[in-house]
């Protein structure tokens, strides 16, 4: 036993489940990408399952598993992970981590889950999706309990469910779901600060000196409240006809969205350097959604100097004072709301509100987390190695 410990506390095996990873661009996915070099960088063995993208094979090898995928129905590029329960048996037979943490509650994560608990695996979860909130934004509310009990059951069966606010922790507790932590989420300054403003950039928005950019990074889908953004941004433009919105991402209301704003601008997809460019070119993040876990966009948008204007949950209750660093107002409360983003927009301080944004997520290194997350898990093995 004494040995096993000392050798804990050196380092760990750890395997990452997920049905998402980049170059898909999702919070799910950048958030384990994260874990994973956090880990890496302190040291520990982690080895990750997850689909195969575009033209790659099912394969595996010490540090990664490849396993068949499906395309999944209204996210274009993305795919869920067919269940995998022998070969990840053989694999964790061959090479037992210490643990593991499955980031998806889909066949994949499903088939991990079964064999970590038939080999004995202390299992963390991570509740990153509201899908019994989703299922109403497409039309399908009447399926939210039954997806509710899913989760439910799905998480339960773990030693551990991760979630990234004390708000949802005590939520999920008070619904029944058990041995919920909180287990915060990181930024990286280094990738998202003002320095990647970039003014031929903004030039070729059509701004001039001194005019306004109003930037939505995100999925264009029912589940981002797009509405409520068109809304609030036509209610500014009365006091700043010079403004322009600028929206980043994908999704299947775009061309809707587009059709009926032509005056919009529609970047698409960004990512890396080009990404942290166009948050930092930007003057404020209008984020209207009402169905995320925490939304990493939110950090991102303030480590670039950006004030937000969002709702009152997640993310912006964490981390974001307002009339400090933005502006948040009352969970659903669409007229707040846009009061709220118009005054926000107008603010004669908005550049300081920006460097105060940028100021107060600087303590939130990646290092950080991955030091929290090795934690948990070294708890939940060593909780397992006596029992």
């Amino acid at each position: 036993m004494a040995a096993h410990t000392a050798r804990m506390k050196n380092y760990q095996h750890i395997e990452l489940i997920t049905e998402t990873y980049p170059p898909e661009i999702n919070g799910v996915a950048l958030t384990v990408q994260a874990l994973e070099y956090g880990l890496r960088n302190l040291g520990h063995r982690v080895g990750l399952v997850r689909p195969e993208q575009h033209d790659e094979s099912p394969r595996h090898h010490q540090d990664l598993m490849l396993v068949e995928g499906a395309p999944i129905p209204r996210y274009p590029g993305l795919r869920f992970g067919l269940p995998a329960r022998k070969r990840l048996i053989a694999r964790w037979t061959a090479q037992r981590p210490d643990a593991i943490y499955i980031a998806t509650e889909g066949p994949l994560g499903w088939s991990a889950m079964r064999a970590a608990r038939k080999l004995g695996i202390p299992i963390a979860t991570g509740f990153h999706t509201r899908f019994d909130d989703y299922v109403g934004r497409y039309g399908a509310g009447f399926l939210s309990p039954w997806v509710l009990a899913w989760l439910h059951r799905f998480h339960n069966r773990g030693d551990a469910t991760l979630v990234p606010t004390s708000e949802l922790a005590e939520s999920l507790a008070q619904q029944g779901f058990h041995h919920v932590q909180h287990l915060g989420r990181a930024v990286d300054t280094r990738q998202f600060n003002a320095h990647w403003r970039n003014e031929e950039l903004r030039a070729s928005w059509g701004l001039k000196p001194g005019e306004l950019a109003v930037i939505h990074v995100g999925r264009i889908a029912p589940e981002k409240n797009m509405p409520l953004a068109v809304k609030a941004f036509r209610a500014l433009q009365e006091k700043r006809p010079d403004a322009k919105f600028i929206m980043v991402g994908d999704g299947p209301q775009r061309t809707s969205v587009q059709s009926e704003n032509p005056d919009f601008i529609f970047a698409g997809m960004r990512r890396g350097d080009d990404l942290a460019q166009h948050y930092a070119s930007a003057d404020i993040f209008c984020f209207p959604s009402l169905s995320e876990t925490f939304g990493n966009v939110t950090l991102e948008a303030m480590a670039s100097g950006l004030p937000v204007c969002a709702f009152d949950y997640g993310a912006a209750r964490e981390h974001c004072k307002d009339g400090v660093h933005g502006r948040t107002v009352g969970f659903s409360d669409e007229q707040a709301f846009v009061k709220a983003f118009v005054e926000l927009a107008t603010h004669a301080d908005l550049k300081k509100m920006g460097m105060l944004a940028n100021e107060s997520v600087q303590h939130l290194h990646p290092e950080t987390v991955a030091k929290a997350f090795s934690r948990l898990l070294h708890e939940l093995s060593d909780i397992r190695s006596v029992a």
